[in-house]
């Protein structure tokens, strides 16, 4: 019975030490740079959501226009940084969402001062 316990002690020590955090996923995101705009897409404006359940990451994302021709270059650049800069990643569900409409003013203030916008 002690040994029972000491190794689900150890597994439940082992996966709380491996889960992600969404700041892990929020710093993962900000590598990824609209070549356009020369901006990480979390100062864009461009994240909607995040969810991270244990190892498992949920995200809604949205580009500056529908017509935009990166969208899939992005899209793939966001699960490529997801998957290359944490390990203990086990599934990335990513959706593509037009709702609601982008705006310049979802960006954080470093992404308007980086474009000149405010001080």
């Amino acid at each position: 019975m002690t040994v029972t316990t000491s190794v689900q002690d150890s597994a439940r020590s082992l996966n709380e030490t491996t889960m992600i955090s969404q700041e892990q996923v929020q710093q993962a995101l900000r590598q990824v740079i609209d070549p356009e705009l020369g901006l990480n897409i979390v100062d864009l404006g461009l994240i909607y959501s995040l969810e991270v359940r244990g190892n498992q990451v949920e995200l809604a994302m949205t580009m500056t226009t529908p017509a935009c021709p990166l969208s899939g270059y992005l899209l793939e650049m966001v699960e490529a940084a997801i998957w290359q800069q944490i390990a203990e990643v086990e599934s990335v569900n990513l959706k593509l969402v037009w709702e609601p409409p982008w705006h310049p003013g979802l960006m954080s203030d470093e992404g308007k001062a980086a474009l000149g916008w405010i001080d």
